[in-house]
């Protein structure tokens, strides 16, 4: 993988880009708080190998545990943005976050993502997301009644039964309170906690899996089987 620059505005960001050979599937990676997608490089570097093109921003670091609606637009707008800048128009993408990248992309994809009473934050509904991977993400932003009503697509989602940021029953709501019509693929992993799912999590993180390495392998592995499926035209 390489990285590019785009432009928000007056603002250069950076986005870690490998193109594949033709009509390959398009990942749109959305990382957590920390926002470097360098921390989920066997994530990332086993959907290359399969053959997916893979976009995936940097984002700076959340400022507080809780993201501020200008923090939550500012990460969706450039996402969308590199959806513009690398891929085709039409091509189908799975978009696949951790945490509040996770969240983020929920959004994207209809949800309406409330900070509080009155406080909906209006990240606009991107139709190009055809599947989404959520990993441990926090879903108290989404209670709202019908809140997700507008989610359509095809969902995998993760959660670590030793999670106590993003705690494994959010992730059963939200299979249970999606439509029917949505297909829901729930994933717990009884020893695995929030930051199990990075390569390079925090230094204060206290790992709960034992094998770290074989897990995370698994883990990719399992997101692959659920993002390569038939796609139309992929990075231009």
């Amino acid at each position: 993988m390489h990285v590019e620059q785009l432009q928000d505005g007056d603002h250069p960001f950076a986005v870690m880009v490998q193109h594949a050979a033709g009509h390959a599937p398009v990942v749109l990676f959305a990382a957590g708080a920390g926002g470097l997608p360098e921390r989920y490089h066997t994530l990332l570097q086993t959907l290359a190998d399969a053959g997916c093109s893979v976009l995936a921003p940097h984002f700076e670091r959340l400022a507080t545990p809780f993201p501020t609606q200008q923090e939550l637009l500012l990460r969706a707008r450039r996402l969308a943005l590199a959806l513009d800048a690398f891929v085709t128009p039409g091509a189908p993408i799975a978009g696949v976050g951790h945490s509040i990248g996770a969240s983020t992309l929920l959004a994207m994809s209809g949800a309406a993502l409330w900070l509080g009473p009155g406080a909906r934050v209006p990240i606009p509904h991107d139709p190009r997301l055809g599947l989404l991977c959520l990993v441990t993400a926090p879903l108290g932003f989404f209670q709202a009644p019908e809140a997700l009503t507008q989610v359509r697509v095809p969902l995998q989602v993760w959660a670590g039964g030793q999670d106590t940021i993003t705690v494994a029953s959010q992730a059963q709501w939200l299979a249970q309170t999606l439509p029917a019509s949505v297909t829901v693929d729930l994933c717990v992993v009884a020893d695995a906690g929030h930051l199990s799912f990075m390569d390079s999590p925090p230094p204060h993180a206290v790992e709960t899996v034992t094998d770290k390495v074989g897990f995370l392998r698994e883990f990719a592995g399992e997101v692959c089987g659920f993002v390569m499926q038939p796609r139309g035209p992929g990075i231009g």
